[in-house]
């Protein structure tokens, strides 16, 4: 059987692009030849499955007001047992837990992280092997998000609060024993509409730095 690598996360790893001039078919999502996730399968080859989890607006634990079925510590347990075995678990999450209307802190957010890792760690999903998990810092949410369309959605305190989640989730995922990848520090740029979705060259570089480290975890 193939090693399973499930991606678990939010408009990026489903492959929002806010640039239709930045999207080979012009649409709202990058297509199977630019997504990470999809890019990531094609390095990997033969012997892997990579399986894309990734919904518009999730949370790590937060449910939101205004949109349901969002809180990925809800779905974390079903979406584990419907793909077992399990040979890695990618959670990159964090960006839309900023939100105002969330009122959570970066720390807050990065013990959401854990509760989510924990749970995760504690569902019988990895095939008799011990549990498998690397979590992703997204890159920091750009300044010309506060002048951009989805500056009211998104609140004033975004970009401040996303600057510390690398800080905040090494520190949770030393506490955990689990790995950690700071995506800000790969060159995975975000765009200059929304600032806070990937680029082509941004997902580009993040299944480029994958490509050479999940063999590595992955026995």
């Amino acid at each position: 059987m193939n090693k399973h690598i499930l991606c678990l996360g939010d408009s990026n790893t489903h492959g929002y692009c806010a640039d239709p001039a930045d999207c080979a078919d012009g649409g709202i999502r990058f297509n199977e030849h630019e997504r990470w996730t999809q890019l990531l399968q094609a390095k990997l080859g033969e012997g892997y499955l990579v399986i894309e989890e990734g919904l518009s607006g999730r949370t790590t634990c937060f449910d939101d007001p205004l949109h349901e079925g969002l809180n990925a510590l809800d779905y974390i347990y079903p979406c584990l047992k419907s793909h077992e075995s399990i040979d890695l678990l990618i959670i990159m999450l964090g960006t839309n837990d900023t939100k105002d209307r969330f009122y959570a802190s970066a720390g807050c957010i990065a013990i959401g992280m854990a509760r989510l890792v924990k749970k995760a760690t504690d569902t019988d999903c990895w095939g008799g092997q011990a549990p498998n998990i690397l979590v992703i810092a997204p890159p920091p949410i750009g300044a010309g998000m506060l002048t951009s369309p989805v500056a009211e959605t998104m609140g004033r305190g975004c970009v401040e609060k996303s600057e510390k989640l690398a800080l905040y989730y090494k520190e949770q995922c030393d506490l955990l024993g689990v790995r950690f990848l700071d995506a800000g520090q790969l060159g995975c740029e975000f765009n200059q509409v929304d600032y806070m979705h990937l680029t082509k060259k941004g997902h580009a570089a993040l299944a480029a730095a994958l490509a050479e480290l999940v063999p590595q975890i992955v026995s």
